[in-house]
């Protein structure tokens, strides 16, 4: 049985392949009506040519993105700093129970209060708000981990 990593890692490959195949496709039609010469095919092409252009810089974002909160998590693993949320209560889907989430979140929450310039309380911080639901604070929050982290790093 193949490695759940391993899947994901081919799954993401697959899917950027995909991309890629596209962008060259959309490419070719800005191209192709950039050539046409005549004022309106040539607004659209161009127009069409910004595509790809958005398209690579988001699937760019979202790798690094990605590796850099992959890297916060084998640090915190391996520092045995990761929320253990085995114990908590689950729902038929298999989220955790929105009660249980949110008074992990109150614990969370009152750890980074007292030090919220270490990485590692934002990044638990970070996932705490997306076991409670909140994606957009738990984006936000992992963000402010790399940064801090890089810093740490770096300093």
């Amino acid at each position: 049985m193949k490695n759940p990593s391993t899947r994901i890692v081919g799954a993401i490959a697959a899917i950027v392949a995909v991309l890629a195949f596209y962008f060259v496709l959309l490419g070719q039609r800005g191209v192709s009506l950039i050539q046409d010469g005549r004022a309106v095919p040539v607004g659209l092409g161009l127009a069409v040519l910004v595509l790809p252009v958005l398209g690579v810089w988001m699937v760019v974002a979202t790798i690094r993105s990605g590796l850099a909160h992959q890297h916060l998590a084998r640090r915190i693993h391996h520092e045995g700093l990761e929320l253990d949320v085995s114990d908590l209560p689950r729902r038929p889907s298999g989220r955790i129970d929105r009660g249980a989430a949110d008074a992990l979140f109150a614990q969370v929450k009152q750890e980074w209060e007292g030090d919220p310039d270490n990485w590692r309380n934002s990044y638990r911080l970070a996932r705490a708000y997306d076991y409670a639901g909140d994606r957009g604070r738990a984006r936000e929050t992992m963000r402010r981990a790399v940064a801090l982290e890089k810093l740490e790093r770096e300093g």
